[in-house]
């Protein structure tokens, strides 16, 4: 049987629609009392990092593990396929984000546990943390996009663009995924 490479996407992938759950985003004020657990070291309050800097923050349903199949259909779920890519993509266009705006502060987030993350920013050599909603705290503050498979509830791709404890932007839906560095620079460069 052959390996799965995870780092590229097919070509054949379905593309995600806008279905409006994001509409809501821009101007929506971050919840002050969320904390979320990092990969990185300690806990981390978007609200407040974003009253010093602007923040983006690449959103994305879940990363695969090597050797460990996705969830049945995977593959079939418009925009679930190409969290690596994605968090690669990001971890190479860093130089160029914060060209756009030097004192940016960029994070990964995902619904899956800190332990899981460790393992991925590792292996992928990110140099950015990866926050962990396990608990849904900011998904239910926000009332960000989801979708659930096998029972769990997972985050649909989004990048938010925050800024004064405030979103200020979002690229949603963001397809394809290896795009989201680029995407965000259109964000950045309305930041201005």
């Amino acid at each position: 049987m052959a390996t799965q490479d995870w780092t590229s996407l097919p070509d054949n992938l379905p593309v995600p629609q806008d279905d409006g759950s994001a509409n809501h985003l821009p101007s929506r004020k971050l919840p002050e009392s969320i904390f979320l657990s990092a990969t990185t070291g300690p806990d981390i309050n978007l609200h407040s990092i974003s009253l010093e800097n602007p923040v983006l923050v690449f959103i994305y349903p879940r990363t695969g593990q090597p050797g460990v199949p996705n969830p049945d259909g995977w593959d079939d779920i418009p925009g679930a396929r190409g969290c690596t890519p994605e968090l690669c993509a990001v971890r190479d266009s860093i130089d160029a984000l914060r060209t756009l705006a030097p004192n940016l502060v960029i994070f990964a987030l995902s619904t899956q546990s800190t332990a899981y993350q460790k393992e991925v920013a590792e292996r992928l050599h990110l140099p950015y943390p990866i926050l962990s909603d396990q608990s849904l705290a900011l998904t239910n503050g926000l009332e960000l996009p989801t979708f659930e498979v096998n029972g769990e509830v997972l985050l649909k791709r989004i990048t938010l663009l925050i800024r004064g404890g405030v979103v200020v932007d979002v690229n949603y839906p963001v397809f394809p995924s290896d795009q989201a560095a680029k995407l965000a620079e259109q964000l950045l460069n309305d930041l201005s």
